[in-house]
């Protein structure tokens, strides 16, 4: 799943996006945000809405981003707790004070000509129409087990062959930058190694029709391979916020 529930949420005009490069990161699990009880109900009414909209989005364990600590001159400590999704509904809600960020996790995947592939979001999907690099919300690990640096790592790879059928061991994916946005949403953004234009081509095409197979959509719905952020600027339709800034600072060597 995207960070937000649909276009509508999105805050009209630019968003200012911080593009952060520490040299290490932890993750420290808090308590979930508290949820004021007057909020509650109005939460579950835009939810139902925002389903009745879209039927395609579903109220699973997700990870909401509670803060960032620096800690030393290089790392820095990404705070995070356990929700579920439709707390994020709160964010169509005017005024609202239980509202939480997400922590979402992102993959710049090159072409071995120098170019990026995008996506476009499907129609099923919780950003329909919007385009952005391969990615999702943080899932929350079971109890037992860590959300640490090779955690995000291997729910960034999952992301990338779930969207584009580009299949990269999480251990090929090198941690880039952080990205605060829209919402104050934290993603964290991998490298993943080249991969000839063609083959990128030819597995997203795999993958839609498997999918289609079945009767269901992928998650992207069409891809693009971009060579400077002029040619994401073309893109017709919605971008991800952090989409301009992160290629700006891509090609900018």
């Amino acid at each position: 799943m995207t960070e937000d529930l649909k276009p509508e949420a999105a805050t009209t005009g630019p968003v200012d996006v911080e593009l952060l490069e520490p040299a290490g990161i932890r993750l420290l699990e808090t308590p979930a945000p508290p949820l004021p009880e007057t909020e509650r109900a109005a939460m579950d009414r835009a939810w139902g809405q925002a389903v009745r909209s879209n039927p395609g989005l579903f109220d699973g364990p997700v990870v909401a981003c509670t803060g960032l600590v620096q800690d030393g001159p290089d790392t820095l400590v990404v705070h995070w707790a356990r929700i579920g999704y439709r707390r994020f509904a709160l964010r169509l809600v005017p005024g609202a004070t239980g509202r939480v960020s997400s922590l979402y996790v992102a993959v710049v995947q090159p072409a071995d000509d120098g170019r990026i592939l995008v996506g476009r979001m499907a129609g099923p999907t919780a950003r329909p129409g919007r385009w952005g690099l391969p990615g999702g919300c943080v899932e929350p690990p079971p109890l037992s087990d860590p959300l640490d640096p090779p955690a995000l790592r291997r729910h960034a790879a999952r992301e990338l062959v779930e969207e584009t059928g580009v299949f990269t061991p999480p251990e090929r994916l090198t941690r880039w930058l952080l990205v605060r946005g829209e919402h104050g949403s934290v993603g964290v953004l991998h490298l993943a190694p080249p991969r000839p234009a063609r083959e990128l081509a030819e597995r997203h095409a795999e993958l839609c029709a498997a999918h289609r197979s079945l009767g269901a959509e992928p998650e992207f719905d069409r891809i693009a391979l971009i060579g400077s952020p002029a040619e994401a600027a073309a893109l017709p339709g919605p971008h991800a916020d952090h989409l301009g800034p992160v290629l700006r600072r891509l090609f900018a060597g």
